[in-house]
């Protein structure tokens, strides 16, 4: 079993910027890809994006392509989302998720994660 706990959110103007973080608990971290999801009102969860184990790979929504950056420390159990240049839309409920799997496939598909944090607030106004 691997507990996240994100935390970082808030409240930002457009154009400013918000770090979250996701820490990992429980069993082993080793080996976990992770990825970071959305959930606004009356949309359906969006991925935002993913990265690997050995942090090779990082794999970006076009929403948010050149505006947030991910990174992991494993030493520390902990990813991070570098979130630039937010806007009015990116305000949702950001959750981190892990799986053990760190191929290409399903790594946009919430339904191939199997671990999840209770979520974190990012409201931006305009």
């Amino acid at each position: 079993q691997v507990q996240l706990v994100e935390s970082g959110g808030g409240l930002v103007q457009a154009g400013g910027s918000l770090r979250l973080s996701c820490a990992a608990s429980g069993r082993t971290f080793s080996g976990y890809a992770m990825g970071w999801f959305r959930l606004a009102p009356g949309k359906e969860r969006e991925f935002v994006v993913s990265i690997s184990w050995s942090s090779s790979i990082a794999y970006y929504a076009d929403s948010v392509k050149g505006r947030f950056t991910i990174s992991r420390d494993n030493a520390k159990n902990t990813v991070y989302l570098q979130m630039n240049s937010l806007k009015p839309e990116d305000t949702a409920v950001y959750y981190c998720a892990a799986r053990r799997d760190n191929s290409d496939l399903g790594r946009t598909n919430p339904r191939m994660y199997e671990y999840w944090g209770q979520g974190t607030q990012v409201t931006v106004s305009s």
